[in-house]
């Protein structure tokens, strides 16, 4: 069947001035600009869009914003003769105004992560967007709780659901990464939590509950996007995990919640960023009166001083750690914080000795982390690897090569796109000696390894 030509978009760009090869560069730049890198679009695209070829998302969006600018008027979607596109290419990047607006942002996210939405598979990390989010969870008024009248009743067995999916999926994934349970945690998210934020029938109290427990339930997709290195998408879901937090009132989570994005900002090497974002944790922590929250966020400043150089201010930071650390009362805290204990302490103090280049106390701090509960397993290969690291700026290459292909067996166990980068930074530390014999030893030991 022969397509009908686009007369509107024709019209458009003849009125724009705009060669065909100039709008589809145009429209690359743009999408680069807009966290969708690799498009690749030409003057035979935009003739095949003339031709009535209809194109996928992200184009009509970033279509109408390069008409728009050089039309100095607004341009809609049904201008270009395009469909009207529902999905915004900013989904999730921005921490709304009102709980209404959040609902509607929040469970939109989790749709088009369930279609596998290619502007969101492809997004980029945006500073910009994770500083505006803590901004605003850092100076929002207090608003009304949420709360909502449809048809189907909200109670405390949902709620205690949401949890109890948190918790198992959360011990999957320590034990085996991210990628083996992500997609089953957001299929959740869409098909049972959006129709009770919805469709729900719920005062402030159990609005408050059901908020928070979304909230959790957010974070921790997210924390597996991080897992997988999926970084636009995953700091979409935190910054949306901070607005439910904040619908919630709840400044001990929204605080955990920010410590996440300093951690993934660390993990990205923008130290400055994750400053920024440990020290609005803080904020956080302080209002809610946690003191292993504010013992974590002191260490990510720490750690992020480390990333900057600063001794000085890392060694305060970690001084404050161990302070509020000792003043903590686990029994009396969320179970979110659970795995914060000493072992996860002293793999902080590690990171930041590693980073130093402080051989002698990263090792002796990576050691006391591998006193670690056995269920974080992913947690234990990170560990290693630290303390491999920290044995070969001491010098002792046999011991990091037996450290290092331990932590290399458990990489192999993991869908954890994160513990394949460990392992790299392991084998480039090693590489400086490849000759050594601990060191062909290990290699060969690696090649037997089958990937999972």
């Amino acid at each position: 069947m022969e397509r009908e030509a686009n007369r509107p978009l024709q019209a458009l760009i003849a009125e724009a001035g705009f060669s065909h090869k100039g709008l589809a560069r145009r429209l690359n730049d743009l999408g680069a600009a807009r966290g969708t890198p690799g498009l690749k679009y030409d003057h035979s695209s935009v003739l095949r869009w003339i031709g009535g070829q209809r194109p996928r998302d992200p184009v009509p969006s970033l279509l109408t914003e390069i008409f728009a600018l050089r039309l100095g008027r607004k341009v809609t979607p049904e201008d270009l003769g395009m469909p009207v596109i529902a999905t915004p290419l900013h989904l999730g990047q921005e921490f709304t105004h009102t709980w209404q607006e959040g609902v509607a942002t929040v469970t939109a996210l989790w749709r088009a992560d369930v279609e596998r939405r290619k502007f969101l598979v492809d997004s980029t990390f945006a500073i910009g967007a994770g500083s505006v989010g803590a901004i605003r969870w850092l100076t929002f008024p207090p608003e009304a709780h949420p709360s909502a009248t449809g048809g189907r009743r909200v109670g405390m067995a949902d709620i205690s659901a949401i949890h109890e999916v948190t918790r198992s999926f959360g011990e999957l994934d320590n034990r085996f990464g991210g990628g083996r349970v992500r997609s089953a945690v957001v299929k959740y998210l869409d098909t049972a939590v959006t129709p009770l934020l919805k469709e729900g029938s719920y005062g402030e109290s159990t609005g408050k509950r059901l908020a928070s427990a979304a909230a959790e339930l957010t974070r921790l997709a997210g924390w597996m996007a991080y897992d997988l290195e999926q970084h636009g998408l995953a700091q979409r879901y935190l910054i949306q995990g901070l607005r439910l937090a904040r619908g919630a009132g709840d400044d001990g989570l929204g605080g955990e919640i920010l410590a996440g994005m300093s951690h993934q900002a660390l993990y990205m090497g923008q130290p400055a960023h994750a400053l920024d974002l440990a020290r609005a944790a803080q904020q956080s922590a302080l209002r809610a009166g946690i003191h292993t929250l504010m013992a974590s966020c002191h260490v990510l400043e720490a750690h992020a001083h480390a990333g900057l150089g600063d001794k000085t201010s890392c060694a305060a930071s970690l001084n404050a750690a161990e302070r509020d650390f000792a003043r903590r009362a686990p029994g009396e805290e969320p179970a979110w914080l659970s795995y914060f204990d000493e072992a996860y302490l002293a793999a902080k103090f590690a990171h930041c000795y590693r980073d130093l280049g402080e051989g002698e106390r990263a090792v002796r701090y990576a050691r006391r982390s591998l006193e670690m509960d056995g269920r974080y397993v992913r947690g234990r290969m990170f560990n290693l690897s630290l303390l491999a690291a920290g044995l070969l700026q001491c010098g002792e290459l046999e011991e990091a090569c037996e450290t290092a292909t331990e932590a290399l067996g458990l990489a192999n166990e993991l869908q954890s796109v994160r513990t394949r980068t460990y392992a790299l930074d392991l084998r480039r530390r090693l590489e400086p000696y490849r000759s050594e014999p601990p060191v062909v030893a290990l290699n060969e030991h690696v090649k037997e390894l089958t990937p999972v």
